[in-house]
């Protein structure tokens, strides 16, 4: 939330003695990593750490996206540019790299950089869910905001933050210093993206709402409405961009998603914002823990 074998491997393990694949585990920085088949698509697989799902990807389908807030992300990315053209991406976590896998597909001769720190779980990915050599994905092993430190001005024309160490998102990369480091690497017309967890009574979804429209232009939230009413631990996914936002489509898009969800903007955003007062280096604290029933 808060995010098969090898190709080789999982043709032999499975297919020689007329089974499916089998789960893999690796033990990694952030904990047991385990990779499990999804029975209904032949070659996907479902990233955990520590038994919590972090990301899913299909290797014969990296179009398909099967996590609703990595949805909300595609959606994002299919409205950055013109259908079709390339994009400068920088992708702040890593997980099982299904967002660049996704861009890759959608939008081939993509530039795409990947910063996670975790180093070994990006060579137990690698390993066991390769990315195509064609694909023009570099992946960096380094602390998400030392990464972007060092992407060129101006470089990138959509920034995706999904960074969580265990199912936190750490504290420097809340913060009114941490966005402008993504200001100064987005193209003036770019897109920052980022997926936020938070649940009643959502003090940190409103602080970081705060702190992105105190350094953008325009900002919207989409998340599921239960989410937004204080109702129960989710995911919402920002957007914010010193341009206008596809607001129409993007409301298209999350009201016919198979988990509807309503896009919040403008006045009705400031009013759910309620007074909160953008974070800095010296406030910033982790989002808050999940409660374990999230994960049951």
């Amino acid at each position: 939330m808060a995010k098969g074998t090898k190709k080789r491997a999982a043709r032999g393990r499975g297919a020689a003695r007329g089974r499916g694949p089998e789960p893999v585990t690796a033990s990694v920085d952030g904990g047991l990593a385990e990779l499990v088949p999804d029975r209904d698509r032949p070659r996907g697989w479902t990233l955990l750490l520590d038994g919590k799902p972090q990301s899913h990807v299909d290797l014969d389908d990296p179009a398909y996206l099967d996590f609703e807030y990595q949805r909300r992300f595609g959606h994002i990315a299919d409205l950055a540019a013109p259908p079709g053209r390339p994009l400068h991406a920088v992708h702040l976590g890593g997980g099982a790299f299904t967002l660049a896998r996704y861009i890759a597909a959608t939008r081939p001769r993509s530039t795409q950089q990947i910063i996670e720190i975790d180093a070994p779980l990006v060579q137990f990915v690698r390993r066991e869910l390769p990315l195509d050599p064609g694909d023009r994905i570099r992946v960096r092993g380094a602390d998400a905001r030392a990464g972007l430190a060092k992407v060129p001005d101006g470089w990138a024309d959509l920034i995706i933050a999904d960074v969580f160490s265990g199912a936190r998102t750490p504290a420097h990369l809340t913060s009114a210093e941490f966005l402008a480091e993504v200001r100064r690497a987005l193209r003036p017309d770019g897109y920052y993206a980022a997926n936020l967890a938070d649940g009643p009574p959502l003090a940190h979804l409103r602080a970081q709402i705060a702190t992105a429209r105190a350094a953008f232009a325009e900002v919207c939230l989409t998340a599921d409405p239960a989410v937004l009413r204080g109702r129960r631990f989710g995911n919402a996914v920002l957007l914010a961009a010193d341009r206008a936002l596809p607001l129409a489509e993007l409301t298209r898009r999350a009201a016919s998603d198979p988990h509807p969800a309503r896009v919040e903007h403008g006045r009705a955003l400031a009013d759910f914002t309620g007074g909160a007062t953008p974070v800095t280096d010296a406030t910033a604290a982790p989002s808050p823990a999940p409660p374990p029933a999230v994960f049951a």
